[in-house]
């Protein structure tokens, strides 16, 4: 007879690993709400479902008042971390999910989960059903027996690992499951405070465990023991007992469970959706519910790349966190809203709504196209709103002719300066346009960018604010062409009046929300960084994307070959070395070869996953430890900068221009700096010699030179800005070189005697400062002691007080603000700074220190942008900027414009801001990006 399957889930376990698992990229809704636990429990609970296909399930919960522990032992996890917030407003909501799928919850007053699980497991009909206690933890293994396994999830995959009898056995080294508690009793448990005996860890505990077999024989016998462990064991008898009570999971908890309520049943389709809707969890509706496809609006015009989501908040001080299930249920969709929608073809009407259009103040604007692109898509139809409730929807021939004749309508319209233009990621449809020879003029106002700096680590889709300000659903794209495939239509074959209501409808929408945000800006004294910094920047990026950069493509070519031709040389390199055959790109066979078969180092670092950790992190760590190790690493430098860049770059040419278009983001780091996508321009290595011939291929146009200028350590410099510390301050305004004044100081010796080892450490010190570094991280980055590690961080505190106090008010501000600014007033909001989990708290302090000199240091330089841009066009110099990486701006220069194009850069770079400690920039030039830097 086939036995049913009991599955009985540690819920708490498993949402605490759900939930760290995400800690460094929270999920979000768009409400601002964190699902990480929520979504990673769902997650894993259908992982279980579809592999295991349970016929019996039930989910056991911790309650909420003391268990019998605690009435025992006071400190009965008393010293564990406090639940984050974001787990206590996650358990009712998981709560609701089981209901909906209709999987009972277990929870009994006075006992933990464990025991509700231990005493079903053991009290089910062994010859009717096999039970898996699904957790990570280990205290488990007591529980199991031939009927009773544990199912543990792996840790970083999706997989799990089942421990039967024997394996629980083999993991632990007991001679029955019952020796956990043993095992526990003695070498105790952090995580429950479970306290053991002092001084004894895993592998002396499991020493006496196999020599005694239990902790009663262990204190019967304690004669024979000798030395330290004896006295050890002799003076903590009582501890010992106590603690093997403590660890022992109860399997008489007074409850009765009839096994046919535990069966599994059919989900509650209508409320799991329900539920997922307000989560926002899309994939997970498709995938469990499979309804028709519910994406976000993706229209041929793309949103930029997007980090978090969106909640409507106070944003003037920390507002409590809205529950899951606040968003609005009357939502209201196109169908039920009253407006006017009108769709205008033929000339006497494209000439009417442009002499309308020329007659605001402000218009909002959009445009649909053939792809995402915008340099190479096309036009396939144009939407105006000057009023709520109306729009207009132009559509544009296929024939280009004709297309460019209807544009040119509006070109008085677009070119007028004294018209404010709104929409949603307006470089888009500025590139776009561009394309017809429309150049947009005037004040911009940008929905995606306003949000951004309301909520910049959430998310500014269109469709989303529309939900969370407007209460108002959109219509999909794939409402009217369809879900993605080979059968999708293209926009083109739709009926321009169905057209006109999707379009039409986004530039209503857009300018609804323009209304709405432009009151939250002010209402956050946020003008002048979206009016002054922000929206003009749209026009710098717009004009830098259009220009491209050139790249040389036949040292490009030579470069590969070259690369290739070097990577097959160090592969063999790596495997004459080892000794044997193996595949060079495997990591868990550069492990087995490293550790197992060279055993390079004695105690070698492993994954959660149990194997060898060979990440360029550790790899670093045991250079100089054997020749191979170098050479691992170089092959990974030379296969990253190929795959990454050099046989990329060739596919993102531009068939027109003859470049490549990197597109710069404006709303993706939540600190303010840019990004760069299509390709990522940002992360080119320069520091290796590979690296740099790599910049070598980037070239100017004919006639022209390659220039760069960037700041010199900007951040130090506002570090020095804000904190006014007297001796940061007085260094720079002496130009002295920072590192070595800051190591002059901190090691007592004058600065001309400071070595290069001393700079190092300080340099190190200057910016691991900034971002919060420990004691821990700086020995570990200077391949120092822990003790010398915090002396030199206490030296530097003592050398630069003020930068101490600036810290600690950074995080003081935090906490009663709720966010952090920059010099420029850019907002970092920082709900988990009160969290009272350490781990938690300890994100939210570091950004708090980071945030304002970061977020000021990308102002600036967005600042300086604007200024050169200003600039050159002012002057009507031919010379282009074409690249912003990080600190540094880089141009195409016309030659006999090299001069004055210095003179603009420098000056505007190093007076975009006005510190109490100069800013410097260095300003090179040559026939590549290389020698220009």
């Amino acid at each position: 007879m086939t036995k049913n399957k009991l599955f009985l889930l540690d819920a708490y376990a498993l949402i605490y690993r759900s939930y760290y698992a995400f800690i460094k990229n929270p999920r979000m809704t768009s409400k601002g709400v964190n699902t990480s636990a929520i979504f990673g429990f769902v997650n894993t609970l259908e992982e279980v479902l579809r592999k295991e296909n349970p016929t019996h399930i039930a989910v056991a919960f911790d309650p909420a008042g003391p268990t019998f522990r605690h009435t025992q032992f006071e400190s009965y996890k008393a010293q564990r971390e406090a639940t984050p917030e974001d787990i206590k407003t996650a358990i009712p909501v998981i709560k609701k999910i089981l209901e909906a799928y209709r999987i009972p919850i277990l929870e009994v007053e006075g006992y933990e989960a464990d025991d509700v699980i231990g005493t079903i497991a053991k009290q089910v009909d062994k010859s009717n059903f096999d039970v898996y206690m699904m957790t990570p933890d280990k205290d488990y293994a007591q529980l199991v027996d031939d009927h009773i396994f544990i199912y543990k999830p792996k840790y970083g995959s999706n997989d799990f690992e089942i421990l039967d009898y024997e394996k629980v056995l083999e993991k632990y080294n007991l001679k029955n499951p019952q020796q956990m508690i043993d095992l526990l009793g003695l070498m105790g448990d952090a995580s429950d405070n479970i306290p053991g005996c002092p001084g004894v860890g895993p592998k002396t505990a499991d020493k006496l465990l196999t020599e005694f077999g239990s902790i009663e024989n262990l204190l019967q016998n304690t004669k024979q023991l000798k030395g330290s462990i004896k006295e050890k064991v002799e003076e903590n008898k009582d501890q010992i007992l106590f603690s093997k009570f403590l660890a022992t999971i109860k399997t008489d908890v007074p409850l009765k469970i009839e096994t046919d309520n535990l069966k599994r049943q059919q989900i509650d389709e209508a409320a799991l959706r329900e539920i997922f809707d307000e989560l926002e969890f899309r994939t997970l509706t498709n995938r469990i519910l499979n309804p028709q496809t519910n994406m976000e609006k993706q229209t041929s015009k793309p949103q930029q790349p997007m980090q978090g989501n969106l909640f409507d908040e106070p944003l003037e001080e920390i507002a409590p966190r809205p529950s899951l299930f606040d968003l609005p249920k009357d939502f209201t969709d196109i169908h039920s809203t009253p407006h006017s929608y009108v769709l205008i073809e033929g000339d006497e009407k494209l000439e009417e709504l442009n002499r309308k259009l020329c007659a605001q103040p402000s218009v909002c604007f959009d445009t649909e196209t053939t792809g995402t692109d915008p340099l190479l898509a096309e036009l396939v139809g144009m939407s105006f709103a000057f009023d709520e409730g109306e729009a207009f929807y132009i559509p544009i021939s296929s024939n280009r002719e004709e297309a460019q004749r209807q544009v040119n309508f509006f070109k008085p319209f677009f070119e007028n300066e004294n018209i404010e233009k709104v929409g949603q990621n307006l470089k888009y449809d500025m590139l776009e346009l561009r394309n017809y020879g429309i150049e947009v003029k005037g004040k911009l106002f940008d929905t995606m960018i306003a949000h951004y700096l309301l909520n910049p680590e959430l998310r500014h889709g269109m469709d989303y604010m529309a939900e969370t300000f407007l209460k108002y659903k959109t219509i999909h794209i794939d409402e009217l062409i369809g879900p993605k495939g080979k059968n999708q239509l293209n926009m083109r074959d739709i009926d321009p009046q169905i057209v006109c209501e999707y379009a039409a409808e986004d530039a209503d929408i857009t300018l609804k929300l323009k209304n709405v945000l432009e009151k939250k800006i002010h209402e956050n004294n946020l003008d002048k960084l979206l009016y002054e910094v922000e929206c003009p920047l749209i026009y710098v990026l717009a004009d830098m994307e259009w220009t491209g950069v050139r790249l040389d493509l036949k040292a490009l070519e030579e470069l590969s070959k070259q690369l290739t031709e070097e990577l097959s040389t160090i592969e063999h390199e790596i495997v004459q070395m080892a000794g044997i055959d193996f595949n060079v790109n495997s990591p868990k066979q550069i492990g087995e070869i490293l550790f197992d078969r060279m055993k390079i180092v004695e105690k070698p670092k492993k994954t959660k996953t149990g194997q060898y950790s060979t990440n360029e992190e550790e790899l670093e760590k045991l250079r100089g430890k054997h020749p191979i190790i170098d050479k691992i690493l170089e092959q990974r430098g030379i296969k990253k900068l190929l795959s990454t860049y050099i046989d990329a770059f060739p596919q993102l040419i531009n068939p027109r221009s003859g470049k490549i278009h990197t597109s710069f983001n404006q709303t993706v780091a939540a600190t303010g700096r840019l990004s760069s996508t299509n390709p990522n321009l940002q992360n080119i290595p320069v520091r290796d010699e590979r690296g740099k011939e790599m910049r070598k291929v980037f070239i100017p146009d004919e006639g022209c030179v390659f220039a760069s200028s960037d700041y010199s350590q900007i951040e130090l410099r506002i570090m020095a800005h804000l904190s006014a510390d007297k001796n940061m301050v007085e260094a720079f305004l002496h130009d002295q070189d920072i590192h070595a004044a800051t190591a002059s100081k901190i090691y007592h010796v004058p600065i001309e005697e400071v070595t290069a080892d001393m700079r190092r450490k300080a340099k190190t010190a200057n910016f691991g400062i900034i971002y919060g570094i420990t004691p821990f991280g700086l020995s570990e980055r200077l391949s120092i002691s822990r003790s010398e590690a915090k002396q030199l961080i206490d030296e530097y505190f003592e050398t630069f007080p003020d930068v101490k106090r600036y810290m600690d008010k950074s995080i003081a501000t935090a906490r009663t603000k709720g966010y952090v600014e920059t010099i420029f007033g850019r907002k970092r909001y920082l709900p988990d700074i009160n969290s009272r989990n350490a781990n938690v708290r300890g994100f939210a302090e570091r950004n708090a220190i980071n945030a304002p000199i970061q977020g000021s240091a990308a102002d600036i330089i967005k600042v300086a942008m604007i200024k050169i841009h200003d600039r050159f066009a002012k002057e009507k110099l031919k010379s282009k900027m074409i690249l912003q990486v990080h600190d540094e701006l880089d141009f195409n220069v016309v030659e006999e414009e090299l001069d004055t194009v210095r003179k603009i850069v420098v000056e505007e770079m190093e007076h975009a801001c006005k510190l109490i400690v100069p800013l410097k920039t260095d300003f090179g030039y040559g026939k590549n990006w290389l020698e220009a830097h």
